[in-house]
């Protein structure tokens, strides 16, 4: 198994990234025992990290983000406002909300409430939205994601905003964070994590001790020529089936937000 590991994380297409190597026992694990032979056992391994690491969103170059990050913020809200978006514009996923960005979280801590802790799970570039958040300046955002540059640079900003530098690099299937959260994120990443290891997000939702879970999914297809309404609230529904979890969502363009009050299961 080890050289097996090796010989992914060091390969070119992740060897900039600091996978943790917790996520490749995990793959490993769930296929073997498959009657696969080493190479089909490596190439199915494969497949499932490219869908776990989703490189083909986008990326920015992180060492000169972090240069104009830091320029923006010496110079005024403005400036730091434009290079957030600029950042976010570099990844499908928070790209698509940019038009949106003033009306997107108003909306959801309408319900929710202003949180002063945050979760933000499987996070990606999500954390560069803050500026429009309005947090508390008391705040603690907790940041979680398996691309170790973009940790660090989430911590960079994090820090430059006046916040606890709270990005963790971890494998959150495999470890669920513990933190007491008053909203966890939980943005266009179920339906990976659901073809990563079917099933699996009932468990990870059970185990995060929050008082609301967001958890966003695509409404179509990157493309647009697919209308994945009916599966993605199939997937909530699946998840939640026996649960006493209310759920409202709230779409904002392509994204709708299923807001799962789990206040009941923390004791209010």
């Amino acid at each position: 198994m080890k050289k097996l590991i090796q010989s992914i994380l060091t390969s070119r297409k992740y060897r900039a990234l600091g996978i943790p190597e917790a996520t490749l026992i995990d793959l490993i694990r769930q296929e073997e025992g498959r009657g696969r032979s080493l190479k089909e056992l490596e190439q199915t391994v494969r497949e499932k990290l490219h869908n776990i690491a989703a490189t083909y969103l986008g990326d920015p170059d992180y060492a000169v983000a972090a240069l104009r990050l830091e320029a923006a913020v010496n110079t005024n809200e403005a400036a730091v406002q434009a290079e957030c978006r600029a950042i976010m514009a570099a990844h499908a996923s928070t790209r698509e909300r940019l038009p949106a960005l003033d009306d997107f979280y108003p909306r959801l801590f309408a319900l929710t409430g202003m949180p002063r802790v945050v979760v933000d799970l499987a996070c990606g570039l999500h954390p560069f939205g803050l500026p429009w958040m309005g947090l508390p300046p008391d705040s603690s955002y907790y940041a979680y994601d398996l691309n170790q540059p973009r940790v660090e640079l989430i911590n960079r900003f994090l820090g430059l905003s006046g916040l606890p530098r709270l990005g963790v690099h971890q494998d959150i299937l495999v470890n669920p964070p513990q933190v007491a959260a008053d909203v966890a994120f939980f943005f266009k990443e179920a339906h990976r994590f659901e073809q990563r290891q079917r099933g699996c997000n009932r468990a990870f939702w059970e185990a995060l001790p929050v008082r609301w879970l967001l958890v966003s999914l695509p409404a179509s297809s990157l493309t647009g020529r697919r209308d994945l309404a009916a599966q993605q609230r199939a997937l909530v529904a699946r998840t939640l089936e026996g649960l006493d979890w209310p759920v409202s969502e709230v779409q904002v363009l392509d994204e709708i937000v299923f807001c799962i009050d789990k206040r009941a299961t923390l004791g209010g």
